[in-house]
């Protein structure tokens, strides 16, 4: 965002998955992105880890996450506004897959907002097994980036004009040696990044809609609580998206 505002480039709409719902959610509803680097520099692993204790005991592998949904949610009640959608002084859409029967759900601008912009941006980035998915109306919904990590044809559909792309999934290649100390945790997130990659790649490959700008930092190697390397993950996006507007002359 630092980089788009020194380019003067204005944002019309934002989609957000996964962590970019809340990124995204923080942009939309009016948040200077020096108050969002700020918040993000203070963020401690405290504030959105705390461990299922029942998920450690005997049969703790029948529990539905390793973390409490509550610690995470909370913390984004924290940074989203009482106003909800309300507040929204740009368009936003946010989206998460229901395990019934794997179809994406859409939130925000345009979509349900019966939800609340809390519990949307909570279900957008319940990362399988590490957080409990939303429990709405029967249905029960997980992180956006299971179905769509990249979701590219959303912003075409929805009438865009020109797309950027931020991507910060996982890489193409991750030491095993790193994966396998992580445990089962790190097992599931390494085969999680697998199969998302491949459907980013996918979106990228078969793209027809308007000028796309891919923004793609180097975080190659990074697991999903590097919280010591917050500072380099701000600088690195910042970087790349400077090097990508270059490109294009911007």
């Amino acid at each position: 965002m630092r980089a788009l505002e020194e380019a003067g480039i204005g944002v019309k709409g934002i989609i957000g998955t996964s962590i970019g719902a809340l990124i995204g959610a923080l942009r939309a509803t009016g948040m200077p992105q020096e108050e969002s680097h700020r918040l993000v520099g203070a963020l401690e692993r405290k504030d959105i880890v705390r461990v299922n204790r029942r998920a450690v005991l005997i049969n703790g592998i029948k529990q539905v996450s390793i973390f409490r949904g509550d610690t995470l949610r909370g913390y984004f009640e924290k940074l989203l506004p009482e106003a909800g959608w309300d507040a929204l002084e740009i368009p936003l859409l946010v989206n998460a897959v229901d395990l019934h029967d794997g179809s994406t759900q859409w939130f925000g601008s345009g979509a349900r907002t019966d939800v609340s912009m809390l519990d949307a941006v909570y279900a957008s980035a319940a990362l399988p097994v590490f957080y409990p998915p939303l429990r709405l109306d029967g249905h029960a919904y997980v992180d956006g980036g299971t179905a769509h990590p990249l979701a590219i044809d959303k912003a075409a559909s929805e009438g865009a004009e020109r797309v950027i792309a931020i991507d910060v999934g996982a890489g193409a290649e991750q030491a095993v040696d790193a994966t396998l100390a992580q445990g089962l945790l790190g097992v599931h997130q390494r085969v999680f990044g697998i199969m998302t990659r491949r459907l980013r790649q996918d979106a990228l490959e078969r793209w027809k809609g308007p000028p796309l700008l891919y923004v793609r930092p180097r975080v190659d190697g990074y697991g999903p609580f590097g919280f010591e390397h917050v500072e380099y993950f701000v600088e690195e996006g910042y970087r790349a998206t400077r090097e990508a507007l270059r490109e294009l002359n911007v």
